[in-house]
């Protein structure tokens, strides 16, 4: 399977963690600041998130990839490492526009392997 393209440059931005992933008050976000919360991340270390994202980016494989005319799109899904310790599975959607060289974090949500 496909890596995600120079996953080692990947960006996840600040605003992205803080004040979607990490951010109760968001309405798309709320549920997924819960999910996180739930296993160690703190919206005061958004940081770990961050990186915690750009490191399941690094070592799971691409699973789908959509072109579009703008760039393609990434899913990666696999284990996340946790201030916890756990390992939930997460699906995380990247994009890379068509010329760049690194691809941009768009979102994450619990992996199917969590839903019950």
């Amino acid at each position: 399977m496909p890596r995600l393209p120079n996953a080692d440059r990947a960006v996840v931005r600040r605003d992205k963690v803080t004040l979607y992933l990490l951010n109760r008050g968001h309405p798309q976000g709320r549920g997924k600041a819960l999910f996180f919360e739930r296993f160690g991340f703190q919206l005061d270390r958004w940081e770990d998130l961050q990186n915690a994202l750009i490191d399941h980016a690094n070592i799971h494989d691409a699973l789908a990839l959509e072109p579009s005319a703008f760039g393609t799109k990434y899913a990666i899904e696999g284990r996340l490492a946790t201030p916890d310790g756990r390992s939930p599975t997460v699906r995380a959607i990247w994009f890379v526009a068509n010329g760049a060289e690194s691809p941009i974090f768009v979102t994450a949500f619990p992996g199917k392997e969590n839903e019950t």
